[in-house]
């Protein structure tokens, strides 16, 4: 479970955190207890808890700011909810559902499969050697898909690393600026390529490398990350904080970098 939802006191301290970011810089004690179903008082013994911790900053009376400690706390502990969230709908809830799968070898309707996911997407093996398993509700052959119900278990997926290169505008020296080699060398055998901006395709195409899309960096970033793949963006660094808002949007970690 996430550990956020371990116990009562760290998801009041994470709501907690989460107000004082939405609120800051003049924060209400108040209006937080209000918001949380807490005391004024646990509000700022919380608040103190997350000062000492290097979570928040305290700027004067009644003003405070998340650090960048605390927004990277907030945002790997968003990501640990949205994944348990995601077990609860995808695994648990998805129990009484029907889903699709690409059959690894012939599968017969009523046989039990084993699921994993590959390339971003399901599988579905005939056998039961798991972690997680289903039911076929269809015939299918190699490669075709099979429907699959009844899921138990849950699927091993670590999530999938998200960077992202900035590539300099072209008033900076746009993709003349960047190191072709560097930029390929960072690109090469990552599973999916997105880059949005036209110096970022031209610094692309200098290099020599193709990318898989030049629309919606950000969100197909996030959703091929949530399966498991890891992702490469190379983007125009004006256009770096519209890839990264899809990103934390989604309750993806990422890291930006510069090639050049």
């Amino acid at each position: 479970m996430a550990d956020v939802l371990d116990d009562k006191r760290a998801a009041t301290r994470f709501r907690i955190l989460a107000e004082i970011a939405d609120r800051q810089p003049a924060v209400s004690q108040g209006e937080i207890a209000d918001a949380v179903g807490v005391t004024s008082q646990a509000v700022s013994e919380y608040t103190r808890g997350l000062v000492a911790d290097g979570l928040v900053e305290k700027e004067g009376r009644s003003r405070y700011s998340v650090t960048k400690e605390g927004v990277d706390w907030l945002l790997q502990s968003a990501t640990d909810v949205r994944r348990f969230a995601d077990h609860v709908t995808d695994d648990i809830l998805g129990n009484v559902g029907e889903d699709a799968a690409i059959a690894t070898t012939e599968i017969a309707e009523g046989e039990t499969v084993t699921l994993s996911l590959e390339d971003g997407l399901l599988h579905a093996t005939p056998g039961d050697a798991g972690p997680a398993t289903g039911i076929a509700t269809t015939d299918a052959e190699s490669g075709n898909e099979v429907g699959v119900t009844e899921f138990e278990g849950i699927i091993d997926l670590e999530p999938g690393r998200v960077t992202v290169y900035q590539i300099p505008p072209v008033r900076s020296g746009g993709s003349r600026a960047v190191d072709s080699n560097a930029l390929a060398e960072a690109c090469e055998n990552s599973p999916v390529l997105a880059v949005t901006g036209v110096e970022a395709v031209v610094a692309l195409r200098s290099a020599g490398v193709e990318p898989d899309t030049t629309f919606a960096a950000g969100e197909v970033a996030a959703e091929a990350a949530e399966r498991g793949e890891d992702v490469v963006i190379v983007a125009t660094s004006d256009s770096v904080g519209r890839v990264t808002d899809a990103l934390r949007d989604a309750g993806v970690a990422y890291e930006v970098a510069n090639v050049s």
